[in-house]
């Protein structure tokens, strides 16, 4: 009996143990997958990052290139137009405009008569200035109501 039982004993453990085995084998294998699974959504994601990336990669390169030739543009319409006003007008009219688009300031300031901007209009001495209260107003003598009313 002694053996009969030893014999029952091993192998409800070496169940068990298969059992034990089994699980541990099964876990292991779904962690493989989950992580196959986490590395492949990983490089997915990385893809899409990189594109991403290119993507607005290309668009400040686009816009810096567009944005070149607005200023090539820009600088062709001012040369043109100076050299209009070079050939229609003034020889210094037109020399002040190519220079002006050069980014070069004139050194003959001279030539240039540029007033500040003015808070206040022009007036002769002892009348009203255009902020006052009394300005544009006439007083001109008025009959009273009654009176307009009566006649």
């Amino acid at each position: 009996m002694h053996s009969t039982s030893v014999l029952i004993l091993v192998g409800v453990l070496g169940l068990a143990a298969g059992a034990l085995l089994a699980f541990l084998a099964t876990r292991n294998r779904q962690n493989a997958d989950r992580t196959q699974e986490l590395e492949l959504s990983l490089k997915e994601a990385n893809t899409k990052l990189e594109d991403f990336q290119q993507q607005v990669n290309e668009h400040f390169d686009q816009t810096a290139q567009l944005v070149h030739n607005l200023t090539q543009s820009y600088r062709e319409v001012h040369e043109y137009l100076a050299n209009s006003a070079i050939r229609l007008s003034n020889q210094d009219i037109g020399r002040q405009m190519l220079e002006a688009g050069s980014g070069e300031l004139s050194d003959s300031h001279e030539n240039l008569s540029v007033l500040p901007p003015r808070d206040w209009a022009p007036k002769a001495p002892g009348e009203k200035g255009t902020l006052s209260e009394e300005f544009g107003l006439e007083k001109d003598p008025i009959a009273p109501r009654e009176e307009v009313a009566s006649r």
